[in-house]
Protein backbone atom coordinates (compact mmCIF):
# COMPACT_ATOMS: atom_id res chain seq x y z
CA UNK A 1 0.00 0.00 0.00
CA UNK A 2 1.06 3.87 -1.35
CA UNK A 3 1.95 6.16 1.53
CA UNK A 4 0.08 9.09 2.04
CA UNK A 5 3.19 10.76 2.44
CA UNK A 6 3.63 11.74 -1.01
CA UNK A 7 0.63 13.14 -1.10
CA UNK A 8 1.52 15.72 2.28
CA UNK A 9 4.35 16.36 0.53
CA UNK A 10 3.02 17.11 -2.89
CA UNK A 11 1.18 20.25 -1.54
CA UNK A 12 4.16 21.74 0.18
CA UNK A 13 5.74 20.86 -3.76
CA UNK A 14 3.51 22.57 -5.67
CA UNK A 15 3.26 25.52 -4.04
CA UNK A 16 7.31 25.82 -4.23
CA UNK A 17 6.83 25.79 -7.76
CA UNK A 18 4.16 28.44 -8.00
CA UNK A 19 6.05 30.52 -5.62
CA UNK A 20 8.90 30.81 -8.33
CA UNK A 21 6.42 32.65 -10.69
CA UNK A 22 7.51 36.08 -12.22
CA UNK A 23 7.00 39.12 -9.90
CA UNK A 24 5.52 40.83 -13.34
CA UNK A 25 3.76 38.93 -16.04
CA UNK A 26 4.28 39.50 -19.79
CA UNK A 27 1.48 42.04 -20.32
CA UNK A 28 3.32 44.25 -17.57
CA UNK A 29 6.48 44.70 -19.51
CA UNK A 30 7.24 47.65 -21.36
CA UNK A 31 7.83 48.00 -25.09
CA UNK A 32 11.01 48.46 -24.80
CA UNK A 33 11.85 45.42 -22.84
CA UNK A 34 9.81 42.51 -24.61
CA UNK A 35 9.90 41.76 -28.28
CA UNK A 36 6.72 40.85 -30.23
CA UNK A 37 6.25 36.97 -29.62
CA UNK A 38 6.37 36.30 -33.43
CA UNK A 39 10.12 38.10 -33.43
CA UNK A 40 12.77 35.40 -33.28
CA UNK A 41 16.64 36.45 -31.71
CA UNK A 42 18.75 38.22 -34.74
CA UNK A 43 22.00 37.16 -35.76
CA UNK A 44 25.03 38.52 -33.87
CA UNK A 45 25.21 41.80 -36.30
CA UNK A 46 21.22 42.40 -35.42
CA UNK A 47 20.67 41.68 -38.86
CA UNK A 48 18.84 38.33 -38.93
CA UNK A 49 22.15 37.25 -40.93
CA UNK A 50 23.44 34.12 -39.95
CA UNK A 51 26.66 34.77 -38.01
CA UNK A 52 29.99 34.13 -39.64
CA UNK A 53 31.15 31.72 -36.87
CA UNK A 54 28.17 29.32 -37.72
CA UNK A 55 28.14 30.08 -41.48
CA UNK A 56 32.12 29.16 -40.92
CA UNK A 57 30.76 25.44 -39.44
CA UNK A 58 28.40 25.33 -42.55
CA UNK A 59 31.01 25.82 -45.00
CA UNK A 60 33.14 23.11 -43.51
CA UNK A 61 30.29 20.31 -43.61
CA UNK A 62 29.86 21.53 -47.19
CA UNK A 63 26.57 23.50 -46.33
CA UNK A 64 26.19 27.00 -48.11
CA UNK A 65 24.63 29.26 -45.20
CA UNK A 66 22.11 30.70 -47.47
CA UNK A 67 20.65 27.85 -49.24
CA UNK A 68 20.65 26.37 -45.30
CA UNK A 69 18.76 29.60 -44.50
CA UNK A 70 16.57 29.16 -47.42
CA UNK A 71 15.41 25.61 -47.11
CA UNK A 72 18.66 23.76 -47.26
CA UNK A 73 18.15 22.55 -43.27
CA UNK A 74 15.32 20.02 -44.48
CA UNK A 75 17.91 18.59 -45.85
CA UNK A 76 18.67 14.94 -43.61
CA UNK A 77 21.14 13.83 -46.36
CA UNK A 78 23.24 11.24 -43.23
CA UNK A 79 27.00 12.83 -44.72
CA UNK A 80 25.76 16.06 -43.82
CA UNK A 81 23.73 15.58 -40.63
CA UNK A 82 26.14 17.30 -37.89
CA UNK A 83 26.56 14.62 -35.15
CA UNK A 84 29.31 14.74 -32.93
CA UNK A 85 29.09 17.28 -29.91
CA UNK A 86 31.35 20.29 -31.54
CA UNK A 87 29.74 20.15 -34.61
CA UNK A 88 25.92 21.68 -33.23
CA UNK A 89 24.50 24.84 -35.40
CA UNK A 90 21.37 26.57 -35.21
CA UNK A 91 21.39 29.38 -36.65
CA UNK A 92 18.21 31.64 -36.73
CA UNK A 93 15.81 31.73 -39.25
CA UNK A 94 13.28 34.78 -39.13
CA UNK A 95 9.98 33.93 -39.08
CA UNK A 96 10.07 30.02 -38.91
CA UNK A 97 8.25 29.35 -35.80
CA UNK A 98 4.50 31.37 -36.09
CA UNK A 99 2.28 30.13 -33.62
CA UNK A 100 0.46 27.87 -35.97
CA UNK A 101 3.79 26.01 -36.84
CA UNK A 102 4.26 25.47 -33.57
CA UNK A 103 0.97 24.09 -32.37
CA UNK A 104 0.92 21.61 -35.56
CA UNK A 105 4.84 20.29 -34.05
CA UNK A 106 4.13 16.55 -33.11
CA UNK A 107 5.96 14.88 -29.60
CA UNK A 108 8.65 12.60 -30.23
CA UNK A 109 7.50 10.15 -27.53
CA UNK A 110 9.82 7.58 -26.40
CA UNK A 111 7.89 4.29 -25.58
CA UNK A 112 8.77 1.20 -24.08
CA UNK A 113 6.56 -2.10 -24.11
CA UNK A 114 7.26 -4.97 -20.87
CA UNK A 115 9.16 -6.91 -23.46
CA UNK A 116 11.81 -3.48 -23.41
CA UNK A 117 13.28 -4.16 -20.22
CA UNK A 118 16.53 -6.34 -19.92
CA UNK A 119 17.66 -4.90 -16.49
CA UNK A 120 17.92 -5.82 -13.15
CA UNK A 121 14.34 -6.51 -12.08
CA UNK A 122 16.07 -7.12 -8.41
CA UNK A 123 16.71 -3.23 -8.71
CA UNK A 124 13.63 -2.14 -9.86
CA UNK A 125 10.89 -1.02 -7.81
CA UNK A 126 7.19 -2.29 -8.74
CA UNK A 127 5.81 -0.32 -11.30
CA UNK A 128 3.81 2.43 -9.94
CA UNK A 129 0.48 3.31 -9.78
CA UNK A 130 -0.37 5.63 -12.25
CA UNK A 131 -0.83 9.31 -11.25
CA UNK A 132 -3.73 11.53 -13.42
CA UNK A 133 -1.76 14.19 -14.44
CA UNK A 134 -3.47 17.50 -13.39
CA UNK A 135 -3.71 20.67 -15.40
CA UNK A 136 -1.39 23.82 -13.83
CA UNK A 137 -2.86 26.63 -12.67
CA UNK A 138 -3.46 29.45 -14.76
CA UNK A 139 -2.14 31.93 -16.31
CA UNK A 140 1.12 29.91 -16.52
CA UNK A 141 3.51 33.01 -16.14
CA UNK A 142 2.19 33.01 -12.19
CA UNK A 143 1.87 29.60 -11.56
CA UNK A 144 5.19 27.93 -13.14
CA UNK A 145 7.27 30.41 -15.29
CA UNK A 146 10.41 28.44 -15.52
CA UNK A 147 8.37 26.20 -17.38
CA UNK A 148 8.27 25.99 -21.61
CA UNK A 149 8.17 24.64 -24.68
CA UNK A 150 11.41 23.50 -27.25
CA UNK A 151 10.51 23.11 -30.62
CA UNK A 152 13.02 21.67 -33.44
CA UNK A 153 12.71 20.46 -36.78
CA UNK A 154 14.03 16.46 -37.21
CA UNK A 155 13.25 13.76 -40.28
CA UNK A 156 9.99 13.03 -39.11
CA UNK A 157 8.93 16.79 -38.99
CA UNK A 158 8.27 19.53 -36.50
CA UNK A 159 8.67 18.24 -32.85
CA UNK A 160 7.85 19.51 -29.41
CA UNK A 161 8.95 18.72 -26.34
CA UNK A 162 9.37 20.27 -22.93
CA UNK A 163 12.11 22.24 -20.81
CA UNK A 164 12.93 24.18 -17.83
CA UNK A 165 14.48 27.54 -17.15
CA UNK A 166 17.86 26.85 -14.75
CA UNK A 167 19.83 28.92 -12.73
CA UNK A 168 23.63 29.87 -14.33
CA UNK A 169 26.35 29.84 -11.65
CA UNK A 170 28.27 31.77 -13.66
CA UNK A 171 25.76 34.34 -14.82
CA UNK A 172 23.42 34.42 -11.63
CA UNK A 173 20.69 36.26 -11.80
CA UNK A 174 20.82 36.56 -15.66
CA UNK A 175 20.67 32.67 -16.71
CA UNK A 176 19.96 31.94 -20.53
CA UNK A 177 20.28 27.92 -20.18
CA UNK A 178 17.31 25.66 -20.45
CA UNK A 179 17.52 22.37 -19.07
CA UNK A 180 15.75 19.67 -21.44
CA UNK A 181 16.08 15.86 -22.62
CA UNK A 182 19.56 14.59 -24.68
CA UNK A 183 16.32 12.91 -27.56
CA UNK A 184 15.04 16.55 -27.81
CA UNK A 185 18.07 17.97 -28.96
CA UNK A 186 20.26 15.18 -30.63
CA UNK A 187 18.90 11.64 -32.69
CA UNK A 188 21.24 9.43 -30.92
CA UNK A 189 23.18 6.17 -32.21
CA UNK A 190 21.27 6.67 -35.32
CA UNK A 191 21.39 10.42 -36.26
CA UNK A 192 22.59 13.88 -35.19
CA UNK A 193 21.91 17.09 -34.12
CA UNK A 194 18.38 18.00 -34.60
CA UNK A 195 17.63 21.87 -36.40
CA UNK A 196 16.05 25.08 -35.58
CA UNK A 197 15.86 24.46 -31.83
CA UNK A 198 13.53 27.13 -30.04
CA UNK A 199 12.73 27.56 -26.18
CA UNK A 200 9.13 28.98 -25.98
CA UNK A 201 8.59 29.51 -21.54
CA UNK A 202 4.65 29.76 -21.06
CA UNK A 203 3.36 28.49 -23.77
CA UNK A 204 -0.32 29.20 -23.95
CA UNK A 205 0.11 31.24 -21.31
CA UNK A 206 -3.15 31.24 -20.76
CA UNK A 207 -4.49 27.27 -21.32
CA UNK A 208 -6.64 28.57 -23.94
CA UNK A 209 -8.51 25.35 -26.53
CA UNK A 210 -6.97 24.79 -29.94
CA UNK A 211 -10.72 27.00 -31.08
CA UNK A 212 -9.79 29.48 -29.33
CA UNK A 213 -6.18 29.70 -30.35
CA UNK A 214 -7.41 30.04 -33.78
CA UNK A 215 -7.73 33.72 -33.00
CA UNK A 216 -5.25 34.07 -30.07
CA UNK A 217 -3.13 37.11 -30.38
CA UNK A 218 0.71 36.27 -30.87
CA UNK A 219 1.82 36.95 -26.88
CA UNK A 220 -1.09 34.90 -25.90
CA UNK A 221 0.59 31.76 -27.88
CA UNK A 222 4.29 32.63 -26.66
CA UNK A 223 3.72 35.39 -24.13
CA UNK A 224 7.90 36.18 -24.30
CA UNK A 225 8.56 34.99 -27.43
CA UNK A 226 10.58 31.95 -29.03
CA UNK A 227 14.34 31.74 -27.39
CA UNK A 228 16.58 30.22 -30.24
CA UNK A 229 19.57 27.85 -28.66
CA UNK A 230 22.62 29.19 -29.75
CA UNK A 231 24.58 25.89 -28.15
CA UNK A 232 23.49 22.45 -26.89
CA UNK A 233 25.20 20.01 -25.33
CA UNK A 234 23.79 16.47 -24.72
CA UNK A 235 25.89 13.40 -22.53
CA UNK A 236 28.55 11.76 -24.70
CA UNK A 237 26.38 8.33 -24.07
CA UNK A 238 23.12 9.42 -25.64
CA UNK A 239 24.97 10.99 -28.68
CA UNK A 240 26.52 7.31 -28.77
CA UNK A 241 24.05 5.01 -27.73
CA UNK A 242 20.56 6.74 -27.86
CA UNK A 243 17.24 5.12 -29.22
CA UNK A 244 14.61 5.32 -30.75
CA UNK A 245 13.08 4.04 -27.44
CA UNK A 246 15.78 5.05 -25.34
CA UNK A 247 17.94 2.61 -25.32
CA UNK A 248 21.74 2.15 -23.68
CA UNK A 249 21.15 6.29 -23.58
CA UNK A 250 17.85 6.36 -21.42
CA UNK A 251 19.79 6.99 -18.53
CA UNK A 252 22.14 9.80 -19.63
CA UNK A 253 19.36 11.73 -21.95
CA UNK A 254 19.74 15.06 -20.45
CA UNK A 255 20.48 18.40 -22.23
CA UNK A 256 21.43 21.82 -21.84
CA UNK A 257 20.72 24.48 -23.81
CA UNK A 258 21.85 28.20 -24.29
CA UNK A 259 19.53 30.30 -25.55
CA UNK A 260 20.21 33.84 -27.47
CA UNK A 261 18.33 36.67 -25.40
CA UNK A 262 15.85 38.37 -28.07
CA UNK A 263 16.72 41.93 -27.46
CA UNK A 264 19.89 41.22 -26.85
CA UNK A 265 20.38 42.76 -23.25
CA UNK A 266 17.72 41.02 -21.17
CA UNK A 267 18.41 37.00 -20.22
CA UNK A 268 15.96 34.47 -20.42
CA UNK A 269 15.58 34.42 -16.61
CA UNK A 270 15.19 37.90 -16.47
CA UNK A 271 12.57 38.09 -18.65
CA UNK A 272 10.23 35.02 -17.13
CA UNK A 273 11.27 35.96 -14.18
CA UNK A 274 13.08 33.09 -12.18
CA UNK A 275 15.16 30.26 -12.58
CA UNK A 276 15.38 26.77 -11.20
CA UNK A 277 18.82 25.51 -9.63
CA UNK A 278 19.86 21.81 -10.51
CA UNK A 279 20.66 19.47 -7.79
CA UNK A 280 23.12 16.91 -9.20
CA UNK A 281 23.36 15.42 -5.14
CA UNK A 282 19.82 14.41 -4.34
CA UNK A 283 19.85 12.12 -1.78
CA UNK A 284 18.91 8.21 -2.23
CA UNK A 285 15.38 7.48 -3.55
CA UNK A 286 14.48 6.10 -0.67
CA UNK A 287 14.91 9.64 1.10
CA UNK A 288 12.91 11.80 -1.13
CA UNK A 289 9.38 12.21 0.01
CA UNK A 290 8.16 13.05 -3.99
CA UNK A 291 9.23 14.10 -6.47
CA UNK A 292 7.23 16.46 -9.53
CA UNK A 293 7.31 16.37 -13.03
CA UNK A 294 5.67 19.46 -15.50
CA UNK A 295 5.41 19.65 -19.19
CA UNK A 296 3.09 19.92 -22.08
CA UNK A 297 2.35 16.26 -23.04
CA UNK A 298 1.06 16.15 -26.74
CA UNK A 299 0.45 12.47 -27.70
CA UNK A 300 -3.36 11.76 -27.01
CA UNK A 301 -5.27 11.84 -24.92
CA UNK A 302 -3.65 15.06 -24.85
CA UNK A 303 -2.94 17.73 -27.44
CA UNK A 304 0.36 19.82 -26.09
CA UNK A 305 -1.56 22.58 -25.95
CA UNK A 306 -1.99 22.58 -21.64
CA UNK A 307 1.03 22.36 -19.05
CA UNK A 308 0.54 19.62 -16.98
CA UNK A 309 1.50 18.39 -13.65
CA UNK A 310 2.45 15.29 -11.76
CA UNK A 311 3.52 14.39 -8.03
CA UNK A 312 4.44 10.96 -6.63
CA UNK A 313 6.95 9.00 -4.58
CA UNK A 314 9.93 8.16 -6.93
CA UNK A 315 11.28 4.37 -7.65
CA UNK A 316 13.74 2.97 -9.42
CA UNK A 317 14.18 2.07 -13.10
CA UNK A 318 16.91 -0.63 -14.34
CA UNK A 319 17.25 -0.59 -18.00
CA UNK A 320 20.24 -2.54 -17.94
CA UNK A 321 22.53 -3.71 -15.83
CA UNK A 322 25.56 -1.76 -16.55
CA UNK A 323 23.98 1.53 -16.22
CA UNK A 324 22.76 3.92 -13.42
CA UNK A 325 19.43 3.58 -12.19
CA UNK A 326 16.57 5.93 -13.42
CA UNK A 327 13.89 7.36 -11.08
CA UNK A 328 10.39 6.86 -12.03
CA UNK A 329 7.13 8.11 -10.71
CA UNK A 330 3.70 7.27 -11.62
CA UNK A 331 2.17 9.96 -14.03
CA UNK A 332 -0.35 9.51 -17.61
CA UNK A 333 1.44 12.03 -19.29
CA UNK A 334 2.21 11.49 -22.71
CA UNK A 335 4.86 11.92 -25.29
CA UNK A 336 5.73 16.10 -25.66
CA UNK A 337 6.42 15.87 -21.86
CA UNK A 338 9.85 14.66 -22.60
CA UNK A 339 12.62 16.70 -21.18
CA UNK A 340 10.48 18.58 -18.94
CA UNK A 341 11.85 18.90 -15.46
CA UNK A 342 11.25 17.22 -12.33
CA UNK A 343 11.63 19.12 -8.78
CA UNK A 344 12.10 18.10 -5.29
CA UNK A 345 13.13 20.02 -2.47
CA UNK A 346 16.32 19.81 -1.06
CA UNK A 347 17.17 19.85 2.59
CA UNK A 348 16.83 23.74 2.65
CA UNK A 349 13.29 23.52 1.87
CA UNK A 350 13.66 25.07 -1.46
CA UNK A 351 13.17 23.50 -4.59
CA UNK A 352 15.27 22.54 -7.19
CA UNK A 353 15.25 20.76 -10.85
CA UNK A 354 16.44 16.72 -9.95
CA UNK A 355 16.21 15.17 -13.67
CA UNK A 356 13.59 15.67 -16.71
CA UNK A 357 11.22 13.07 -18.35
CA UNK A 358 12.59 10.48 -20.84
CA UNK A 359 11.04 7.53 -21.15
CA UNK A 360 7.40 5.62 -20.27
CA UNK A 361 5.58 2.52 -21.50
CA UNK A 362 3.48 2.75 -24.48
CA UNK A 363 0.08 2.95 -22.61
CA UNK A 364 1.62 5.11 -20.41
CA UNK A 365 0.71 5.78 -16.87
CA UNK A 366 4.47 6.31 -15.16
CA UNK A 367 7.89 7.94 -16.57
CA UNK A 368 11.08 8.06 -16.29
CA UNK A 369 13.87 10.09 -15.96
CA UNK A 370 17.78 10.21 -15.67
CA UNK A 371 19.66 10.42 -12.14
CA UNK A 372 21.91 13.43 -12.30
CA UNK A 373 25.29 12.66 -11.53
CA UNK A 374 28.94 13.69 -12.43
CA UNK A 375 28.39 13.38 -16.05
CA UNK A 376 25.41 15.93 -16.28
CA UNK A 377 27.21 18.24 -13.93
CA UNK A 378 30.27 18.25 -15.71
CA UNK A 379 27.90 19.24 -19.01
CA UNK A 380 26.41 21.94 -17.01
CA UNK A 381 29.72 23.07 -15.61
CA UNK A 382 31.30 23.32 -19.44
CA UNK A 383 28.22 25.39 -20.54
CA UNK A 384 27.96 27.74 -17.55
CA UNK A 385 32.02 28.56 -17.95
CA UNK A 386 31.54 28.59 -21.57
CA UNK A 387 29.17 31.59 -21.46
CA UNK A 388 29.80 32.77 -18.53
CA UNK A 389 29.34 36.12 -18.16
CA UNK A 390 26.97 36.58 -21.53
Amino acid sequence: MRSIRPLLAATGLVAALALSATACGPGEDTAADKPAATESAQGNDGSGSIPADLAETLRKHGVDPEKWKNGEWKNWDKDKWLREAKDFVNPVIDGLWKPERMKSAKDPAKTMAASDFSGDRGVSDPEPAPVEAQPEDLPYHEHAAPVGKVFFDSPEGSMVCSGTVVKDPKNPGRSNLVWTAGHCVHAGAKGGWYRNIVFVPAYNDKGKSAAALENAQPQEIAPYGAFWADWAASSGEWISAGGPTGGGGAPYDYAVLHVKPQNGTKSLEETVGNALPVNFDAPEISQIGAMGAWGYPAAPPYNGLIMHKCVDRPGRLSVSPSTPTMYRIGCTMTGGSSGGGWFSEGADGKLALVSNTSIGPVTSGWLAGPHLGQGAQEIFTMMSDRFGGR
